[in-house]
């Protein structure tokens, strides 16, 4: 058919329309290829990097590359595994993560990720920023200590008129994302529990419901990520 397309993933041919972006492709033909700050229904970003795979012997990242016929595709092969590891060894020692305390531990993508990768001691130091917490709005508290800066609040949580919610603060090593205060002292509970579904990480915190999930049951509790699509 002219719409269709034929790529190889890890040697494995595959049919996607074209149009796809190569995650795209990837994910509906049960390929796992992890990532932080895409978020399905909202434009690619490419942000996080973690979803970079070598397409004709070339670094691009998964998420906003659109497949085309014939590609070659590097997923699952040491090199890459190691460059995702090296940007999850980079989150962790640019914030203060304290896994045992996070409200979502178990459900983090973060930490999964780095179950997976075989994550250890970071070969980077850490750097034990100081970072503040928000808890200022009745419904949200927003952990600096935690944002790994994928925009998917920004870009998901708005109101009837497409205001957001969240949005970035400051520049370089200062940069933040912060909940508007007006905005903030509004937001409807179903939106405030969107948030932090939504966060890939323990950055946004819906107040009034605190590790209502028993440790152990959580949703990377029970299987690996990506664990459920081949790898």
């Amino acid at each position: 058919m002219a719409d269709t397309i034929k790529i190889k993933i890890d040697g494995k041919e595959i049919v996607t329309s074209k149009g796809k972006t190569i995650l795209e492709a990837a994910t509906d033909n049960n390929v796992y290829i992890p990532t932080l700050c895409h978020f399905p229904g909202v434009p690619p970003k490419g942000s996080c990097r973690i979803c970079t795979v070598k397409v004709n012997n070339r670094f691009m990242t998964s998420c906003s590359t659109p497949a085309a016929d014939g590609m070659t595709i590097n997923n699952n092969h040491d090199e890459i595994l190691d460059f995702r590891k090296s940007i999850v060894e980079l989150l962790f020692v640019s914030g203060n993560h304290f896994c045992p305390a996070c409200e979502k531990s178990g459900n983090c993508e973060l930490q999964a990720l780095a179950y997976r990768l075989g994550m250890l001691v970071p070969r980077f130091p850490f750097l034990f920023p100081k970072k503040m917490v928000d808890a200022s709005s009745p419904k949200i508290i927003k952990e600096q200590n935690r944002c790994v800066y994928c925009k998917r609040c920004i870009k998901t949580i708005k109101d009837k008129e497409g205001r957001h919610y969240f949005a970035f603060n400051n520049r370089g090593n200062k940069l933040e994302v912060v909940l508007d205060k007006q905005m903030g002292n509004t937001i409807s509970d179903k939106l405030a529990q969107q948030a932090m579904d939504n966060c890939p990480v323990g950055s946004i915190i819906y107040k009034g419901r605190g590790f209502s999930q028993p440790i152990g049951t959580r949703k990377y509790d029970k299987e690996p990520i990506g664990s459920n699509i081949e790898d």
